[in-house]
């Protein structure tokens, strides 16, 4: 039994393999975002109201200047014209106190005093125009308009939401990045956006404002990337994943994600060598664990930055049924299709 142990050999395990490859990786600095709009409000009324005309539709697209509610204006009109009478009145007044004035029949404080009511009533006026200029609202810039929020008929007070308003056209990203990247940073560089509502689709802009202070608490660079967005398919409050993109290219290690197996103690890769059998002129296939240390991640595919050489093959699936110096057979017929931008078809 000692001889035939000694002469036992394993079944070979059945795994994928992959080419660590050498390749030109442009050099960026990924970061999670949000989108912002340019321009948003939530519209809503200065002084209470009744609401007596509503002149917009829930996502409507309106230009700066439209009107959207306008309150009961009824009882103030109605002063205007009161006041607006008083106004012409004193006019004549005035008018009859400088005529009278230059015949010297009247004295100077008379004069002062219609001037003063002039004005004083003029003040008056204006006053009530400005309240009905309040009560009649309008849309502050060009935007997309939300859910309506209020009813026809319906009692408002200062400061109740009636629509949002947001310009869609361009947006921002809003994120932060290390202060140890701050010396990389430069206004003009070009902005990735991605996020989960498109996948596959990139959105280009470019860094437009970087903060001049750091908050103080994460040791981070508050950044803002400014994006077209012509389609309007970003919308502000959106998760976004931002990617800076550095001017230059940098070579790179490349594997497939699936070839590093993480642990506590560190992330390993299983190497494929080939071994000399017992038997003359035969060779058979063995993997040897090596410790790496991995970059950037890119679709389906990871940058090694030490551990492995160009050239080397590594164990890309079957990596928990293996240890070190185990017999293996590459089999690859049914491995999966790397990427650098995948489309699952089941997500």
């Amino acid at each position: 039994m000692m001889p035939a142990g000694e002469d036992f050999t394993a079944t070979p395990e059945s795994i994928c393999s992959a080419v660590v490859r050498e390749e030109k990786w442009q050099g960026s600095l990924t970061a999670i975002g949000s989108i912002v709009a340019v321009q948003g409000v939530t519209i809503t009324p200065e002084i209470p109201g009744i609401i007596s005309a509503i002149d917009f539709e829930s996502g409507a697209v309106v230009a700066k200047g439209d009107l959207l509610v306008r309150l009961d204006t009824s009882l103030e009109e109605a002063q205007l014209r009161a006041l607006e009478a008083q106004e012409e009145l004193a006019k004549l007044n005035l008018t009859r106190e400088r005529t009278l004035r230059s015949q010297n029949m009247v004295s100077q404080a008379e004069l002062d005093a219609a001037e003063a009511t002039l004005k004083q009533t003029q003040g008056t006026a204006d006053a009530t125009r400005a309240t009905i200029q309040k009560k009649t609202i309008r849309a502050p810039f060009a935007g997309r308009l939300g859910i309506r929020l209020v009813n026809l008929g319906q009692y408002i007070h200062a400061g109740k939401p009636i629509v949002s308003l947001q310009s869609l056209t361009p947006v921002y990203a809003d994120f932060s990045l290390p202060q140890q990247e701050l010396a990389r940073l430069k206004a003009g560089m070009t902005v990735r956006v991605t996020t989960d509502t498109y996948p596959g689709r990139k959105f280009d802009g470019k860094l437009t404002a970087i903060n001049p202070d750091l908050d103080q608490s994460t040791r981070s660079v508050g950044l803002q990337a400014t994006l077209d967005n012509p389609d309007q398919l970003l919308r502000p409050g959106m998760f976004a994943r931002v990617e800076v993109l550095l001017p230059e290219e940098q070579p790179a290690l490349v594997i497939t994600a699936t070839a590093v197996m993480s642990a506590p103690y560190g992330d390993s890769v299983f190497v494929i060598e080939s071994k000399p059998a017992k038997e003359k002129g035969k060779t058979h296939l063995v993997v040897r664990q090596q410790f790496v240390r991995t970059g950037q991640a890119r679709g389906d595919f990871v940058s090694v930055e030490s551990g492995l050489k160009a050239g080397e093959r590594v164990a890309s699936a079957g990596l928990f049924k293996l240890r070190n110096g185990m017999a293996v057979i590459e089999n690859n017929d049914l491995a999966p299709k790397t990427e650098l931008a995948p489309h699952p078809s089941d997500s």
